[in-house]
């Protein structure tokens, strides 16, 4: 099951059964099932408190994403900053819906094995996102 929730502010504006149909055809592009997917929007205070207690990281980020996996089932819990989504989206000039869907893929490919821990692989990682922003489009 695919969920979507709102933790600290109003949940955005989806097309739930289109973005569900087209994660799990992303998730079969890499042999995988979508199993339970959680979607927490929240803002960049909450992302950050998360950063802080989980990963010990101290900054602001757009998505950080709890893998639960287990073989060929993908499952986590994914939290989106909106606040940092609005931002990225004016930085790239791409418009708030379209960078929404780029970090809602962003984090099911990080639960289909998908990494972005270097420049080459931050540069693969944003060939698959635009590759599956394209079906999205279909």
């Amino acid at each position: 099951m695919i969920q979507y929730i709102a933790e600290d502010l109003k949940l955005p504006t989806l097309e739930k059964q289109k973005i569900n149909r087209w994660i799990k055809e992303t998730a079969a592009e890499y042999e995988k099932k979508t199993g339970d997917i959680a979607f927490i929007f929240c803002s960049d205070e909450r992302i950050l408190e998360v950063n802080k207690q989980y990963l010990k990281h101290d900054y602001y980020t757009d998505i950080i994403t709890f893998d639960y996996s287990e073989g060929k089932i993908i499952s986590g819990d994914i939290f989106i900053s909106l606040d940092t989504v609005q931002s990225n989206a004016t930085v790239f000039k791409v418009s708030f819906e379209e960078e929404l869907k780029r970090i809602l893929i962003h984090g099911i490919l990080h639960l289909c094995g998908q990494e972005d821990k270097t420049p080459e692989l931050r540069l693969q990682m944003t060939e698959k996102e635009n590759s599956a922003l394209q079906r999205y489009s279909y």
